[in-house]
């Protein structure tokens, strides 16, 4: 269990992490309007609270990990103390234009209905919610027994779990999509063609209709 000061450093010292982050807050930021608010769920550390708070964005934060919170109230002192950025015990405390749930928080779900529903009430009409979640095509983890074990529950079903203490489930992007209506239309995916051989992750922008 890392601590998360550990798994700041981890996240920042890790290239390809940092490439990924770089890549998602961009999109977020070139989606979101000036000054829009935006929620950031499962802000682990508070790594992209802090960039959407620096660009004029009042940034909610939710992350449930206790050591998560700790280190983010250290990290993001200065946004806290200025208002920029607030903690929530829940998303429904809040209203936004846009919610951001980066790398793989939705992967620690089961079935994301529920969820989409309950996002229903935070965002805006006319909003977004944009996911990094694990690709569950990724050649990569080909290595893995568990994933040549489940490569037909995939094809089957769509999704499958892997047997271990944090409970990692990989989706499909379709089975996101169905989950999310009809609250939510899947408007965006990345990545295209040979990447979805190639990036550990896709990336997933729901629209609020």
């Amino acid at each position: 269990m890392h601590t998360g000061e550990q798994y700041h450093q981890f996240m920042l010292a890790s290239p390809r992490d940092r490439r990924v982050r770089e890549r998602f807050q961009k999109l977020a930021l070139d989606l979101l309007p000036a000054g829009a608010a935006v929620l950031d769920f499962g802000a682990g550390t508070g790594i992209d609270a802090k960039t959407y708070a620096a660009d004029g964005h009042l940034t909610f934060v939710h992350e449930p990990s206790a050591a998560m919170c700790e280190y983010l109230v250290q990290y993001c002192r200065d946004e806290i103390t200025r208002k920029t950025m607030i903690a929530v015990a829940s998303p429904l405390a809040c209203k936004v234009q846009a919610v951001t749930a980066n790398f793989a928080v939705l992967n620690h779900f089961a079935d994301h209905t529920s969820l989409f529903e309950e996002l229903s009430h935070v965002v805006h009409h006319g909003g977004f919610v944009l996911a990094s979640m694990l690709n569950p095509y990724y050649l990569g983890d080909a290595r893995y027994g568990w994933w040549r074990a489940n490569v037909m529950n995939l094809l089957r079903r769509g999704h499958y779990a892997i047997a271990s203490e944090s409970r990692i489930h990989r989706f499909t992007p379709r089975i996101v999509a169905r989950a999310a209506k009809p609250h939510f239309l899947l408007e965006r995916l990345i990545p295209h063609g040979f990447g979805w051989a190639t990036d550990p992750y896709m990336f997933l922008q729901f629209r609020r209709t």
